[in-house]
């Protein structure tokens, strides 16, 4: 696996930001504050644009046809969400897109219909819940470099090529945009970066399993932080009756703001976790099927105490949110 991938997308979408942000865009895409905002400043969503033309290009240009097909989603998705960050497209019309685009990858994967339907809801829900969790200074940014890193080099473990490389040029592209994003961030990702790396996540995530470069629970731990989160936070709002798509102060990271983190110190927790469930996932690539199976169940048992502590701890979801320094 060459360097260059883990350095040019990088170099390339530093550069490609600081351009954007001095261009007429950033200020057609400025986030301005408002009630569900955690900054306090008007803020560019260019960063997205810059990860996707730092990194797409170098993975197509090291594809092979199936790899090549969900780069090619990935880059309808964000010309679909840039158009939905310049102007506000219907839920029916972004839903139909993210669908679509899972729908396709699975059926070139040959899925038959029912698995078909269902690979193409979970792909689906892993693009926008990506897209949930950014919402605070550096952490789709980390979970992007920490996630696909860890798809690199289990594929290139495995000897994928293509898809170590691509995954390489998605985190570096990412770590480009993360020198950024940290806190305090300078630019926000937009949909236009969250939709894409949430729908490469997943499907790619789907390939490498299809191509024996990992098991099927491999992803799903490397992005469990966010998949625990987003997934939870839905169904404590269904349960209570709101509905999910509304704009809200629900998720843990969201809270624990609320509850007076700042957002550097939530950045570098969430950090190591990512990490470890990254390494705990690297850790039970090769391992046996019931291995797998053991550290799946302790992954999930500790999520389940950690979201006990932050429920007993937190205040509940709702109320005004502390506006994040600049």
């Amino acid at each position: 696996m060459s360097w260059i991938a883990w350095v040019l997308p990088a170099a390339i979408a530093w550069s490609a930001i600081e351009l954007l942000r001095r261009s007429p865009l950033a200020a057609r895409l400025a986030d301005r504050p408002n009630e569900r905002s955690l900054h306090s400043v008007p803020t560019p969503r260019v960063g997205g644009i810059a990860l996707m033309a730092a990194a797409l290009p170098f993975a197509f240009a090291h594809s092979d046809r199936v790899l090549g097909l969900v780069l090619a989603c990935a880059a309808a998705l964000a010309a679909l969400s840039l158009a939905d960050d310049l102007r506000s497209l219907p839920v029916g019309v972004r839903l139909a897109a993210h669908l679509g685009a899972g729908a396709a990858v699975a059926a070139e994967l040959g899925a038959p219909l029912p698995v078909l339907v269902v690979l193409a809801f979970a792909i689906a829900w892993m693009t926008n819940l990506f897209n949930f969790m950014d919402g605070s200074d550096g952490l789709a940014g980390g979970m992007s470099v920490i996630g696909f890193s860890a798809y690199a080099a289990a594929a290139h473990l495995a000897g994928d090529a293509p898809v170590a490389i691509a995954a390489a040029a998605i985190a570096s592209a990412a770590l480009g945009f993360l020198a950024r994003n940290f806190p305090p961030a300078r630019v926000f990702m937009g949909d236009a970066g969250s939709i894409p790396l949430g729908f490469l996540a997943g499907a790619m995530g789907l390939l490498g399993y299809w191509r024996g470069a990992w098991p099927a629970g491999f992803p799903v731990l490397v992005f469990s932080p966010f998949i625990v989160d987003a997934s939870l936070t839905l169904l404590r709002r269904t349960v209570a009756g709101e509905r999910p798509w509304r704009a809200h102060r629900g998720h843990y990271y969201q809270r624990l703001v609320l509850a007076g983190w700042a957002p550097r110190r939530l950045a570098l927790s969430a950090y190591a976790l990512m990490a470890a469930a990254a390494l705990a996932a690297l850790a039970g690539r090769t391992a046996g099927f019931m291995v797998q199976c053991g550290i799946l169940t302790a992954a999930a048992a500790l999520y389940a105490l950690l979201a006990f502590a932050l429920e007993s701890r937190l205040p509940p979801p709702g109320g005004s949110t502390p506006r994040r320094p600049h």
